[in-house]
């Protein structure tokens, strides 16, 4: 029975301290085994590691690609144009024993205060070199630029243990006191032209304008020029038609004359003319009519009933429109029935 109480406790010791001596190392860790801060041990590949319970202990580090970014830092390139830089950088731990023994027990986050020293360092001279503007830092050759600070930030971190992959810039700014002065001046800029479009635009719609102006002018002075042309053409054809009527027949011209004289004084309902039978402005009428018989009669010797019977009968043209014919024909009536009452008093 005392055997016993002395046994289990001494198993439970023995697998305690079984246990405590075994460790596993993952295949995304590297493990260091330290004695007293002395390194006994490097294990990188995964599977199952031995140490002295108490007295040894493990120490992880990731075996992965790490990430860093970095501060953001103000560089001055050499047009002087200061603009500022962050970026952003991909390292791993390829040494873990020189890792170790440069960082000693701050691990990790020592690593990389050390290293975004060393990256600034390198982003300033590499941008901050000759040749090396403010343009190209902002054109396609800036991936150029990032692999140059990349090769001189990995022969730096060598001595860290540590292995550089990769470095990109990821913005490119201008300071913030800059940044109002700029846009004004990209502002002006614009402004400037935007004017000189606006002029261009003014002066091409002053030609347009102009050259559409001086067609309208020509265009209306040939039609001018071409109408005066018709018109006197037609007033040349028109007196040659009145000249060959009045050689044709002077005296119808003349009655024709009288009549459209004779239509131009009565243009109103109230006017009156008062003539005599020997005027000449009706001389064309007496005329017409004594060729029918009254050439040897005198006016004052006959009455108004001997008068109509003597005068030729007048007949309305069937060619005359309908409207014409019915005002002809009631001018007519007019007159007969003025005549009636004539002949009634005397």
């Amino acid at each position: 029975m005392r055997k016993t109480a002395f046994l289990i406790p001494a198993i439970v010791a023995l697998a305690v301290i079984a246990f405590s001596s075994l460790f596993i190392v993952d295949e995304r860790e590297k493990v260091l085994v330290l004695q007293f801060g002395q390194i006994k041990q490097v294990r990188e590949e995964p599977g199952l590691g031995f140490k002295i319970p108490l007295i040894q202990e493990v120490v992880r580090y990731d075996a992965r690609i790490l990430s860093l970014d970095t501060d953001t830092i103000e560089v001055t390139p050499s047009d002087d144009r200061r603009l500022v830089v962050d970026a952003f950088a991909r390292y791993r731990i390829r040494d873990v024993v020189q890792f170790r023994q440069a960082v000693g027990i701050g691990g990790t986050r020592a690593a990389e205060d050390r290293l975004s020293s060393i990256l600034n360092a390198q982003i300033r001279e590499v941008l901050g070199s000759d040749q090396v503007t403010s343009n190209t830092i902002l054109s396609d050759q800036r991936r150029e630029l990032a692999v140059r600070i990349r090769a001189q930030a990995r022969s730096s971190a060598e001595g860290l243990g540590l292995e550089v992959v990769d470095v990109r810039l990821k913005q490119t700014n201008l300071p913030q006191q800059n940044l109002e002065a700029t846009f004004a001046r990209m502002r002006a800029e614009r402004e400037r032209e935007a004017a000189d479009e606006i002029a261009r635009g003014n002066e091409a719609a002053q030609r347009v304008r102009a050259a559409a102006d001086r067609t309208v002018v020509e265009t209306v002075s040939q039609a001018e020029r071409e109408a005066e042309i018709r018109r006197g053409e037609a007033d040349a054809e028109r007196n040659s038609i009145f000249a060959q009527a009045y050689g044709g027949n002077p005296e119808f011209f003349r009655f024709y004359r009288s009549m459209a004289a004779f239509e131009r004084s009565l243009n109103s309902d109230t006017s009156t003319v008062v003539l005599t039978p020997g005027s000449d402005f009706v001389s064309s009428m007496f005329d017409a009519v004594r060729a029918d018989g009254l050439l040897a009669e005198t006016e004052g010797t006959l009455t108004a009933e001997e008068l109509r019977e003597l005068a030729p009968q007048s007949e309305i043209s069937e060619d005359l429109p309908p409207e014409a014919r019915e005002q002809l024909e009631r001018s007519n009536e007019e007159i007969e029935q003025r005549a009636t009452p004539d002949e009634e008093t005397q």
